[in-house]
């Protein structure tokens, strides 16, 4: 399962510029594989982004399919964000410039 990391405020997902397994790059939901890594290794990556608060954010467990219908949600596009509803549903919003 799939670890990432929410928003607590407004429950969006962290998303990002990621590589997949074939080496192409594309934008999505930041995750890591195990729990423990994402503990271990998820404050690093949020003082690593400008103008992140790491205490804003919580690591949460989707499923697979929850987080592949959230990139796919995403359409590869850096504009648009994804937020991770109560009821286990992904919403789609447009990010603010």
């Amino acid at each position: 399962m799939p670890y990432v990391l929410q928003n607590k405020n407004t429950e969006q997902l962290l998303t990002c510029m990621l590589v997949n397994h074939y080496g192409l790059a594309y934008y999505g939901v930041k995750f890591w594989p195990e729990q423990e890594e994402a503990n271990e290794h998820s404050r690093d990556f949020l003082h690593s982004i400008t103008g992140v608060v790491p205490e804003d954010w919580q690591v949460i467990e989707l499923e697979d399919g929850e987080m592949k219908l959230c990139n796919v949600k995403l359409k590869n596009d850096p504009n648009l964000s994804i937020c991770w509803l109560p009821t286990r549903k992904p919403e789609l919003r447009k990010l603010e410039n």
